[in-house]
């Protein structure tokens, strides 16, 4: 096991269209769909759904504890790997192993032997699958990012360590950032930013907005032109943070845990 996956910050940037799509989502959620083709299962006909931002997987289990801190290992699946609702059980899913045009890296949940239990970016927020050991990197990330929507508040840990605490936008009332746990999916790095050099997009979605902008509503943290939100309740779901703030995520590792309180 590596020490820590790749950093968001050593991403290369995304082609054009993508960060277009991204951009017109004010960093709540759509990149183009057509880098997730689904791959066919080995020996089926049929395609499996493809366990990325853009899938429902209702017949998958949620995360049971999405409270619980975990050890901070991840995993990136060399190739496509069959995602399953039990160690052992026929196929659900499929994992690809990029998203985004980024490589794919996930939080595991549980390890039993051969198998590891993730959390997953589709739809519903929270839903996880077990996936064959074989075939994976493992890692560990020592950093954690903790929101805190009643003091909108976003801290960042490493080693167990404070990095910084920054006041944030959340979502609105009737737009709200979503709970629970969650993970950094990607990192998106516009030539032309408008409103944020960057845009981390995570593996939850907004519980109101099923689409925004023609995306499939993906949560992500991104800066803001106007410093004057911060500390207000104003987003369509995403977090708005400062510049100081947005530079420290970007040295986060991809598949560091997220975990968004009240």
């Amino acid at each position: 096991m590596s020490d820590e996956p790749p950093r968001a910050a050593g991403r290369t940037a995304a082609p054009a269209l993508l960060l277009g799509a991204a951009l017109l989502l004010t960093g709540c959620g759509g990149q183009d769909k057509g880098a997730h083709a689904g791959a066919s299962p080995a020996g089926g006909t049929e395609k499996l759904p493809q366990a990325t931002t853009y899938t429902t997987l209702n017949d998958l289990p949620r995360d049971a504890a999405p409270s619980a801190k975990g050890d901070g290992t991840v995993v990136h699946p060399n190739d496509t790997v069959p995602v399953s609702a039990k160690p052992g059980a026929p196929a659900m899913a499929e994992l690809p192993s990029t998203q985004l045009k980024g490589p794919t890296w996930v939080p595991v949940l549980e390890s039993r032997p051969g198998w590891r239990r993730v959390l997953l970016p589709s739809r519903p927020n929270g839903v996880t699958g077990w996936i064959p050991d074989s075939g994976l990197k493992a890692a560990r990330s020592t950093s954690a990012i903790k929101v805190d929507l009643g003091d909108r508040k976003l801290t960042l840990t490493r080693a167990g360590r404070k990095v910084g605490t920054w006041p944030v936008a959340v979502g609105a009332p009737k737009t709200p950032t979503p709970t629970g746990r969650t993970f950094l999916l990607a990192s998106l790095a516009p030539e032309k930013p408008t409103y944020s050099p960057l845009i981390l997009p995570v593996g939850a979605h907004s519980a109101t907005l099923d689409t925004f902008g023609g995306g499939p509503g993906t949560v992500a943290f991104h800066g803001w032109p106007s410093k004057s939100v911060f500390g207000k309740a104003v987003t369509h779901g995403c977090v708005r943070v400062p510049a100081g703030a947005l530079k420290q995520l970007s040295k986060v590792p991809l598949g560091t845990s997220v975990q968004i309180t009240d």
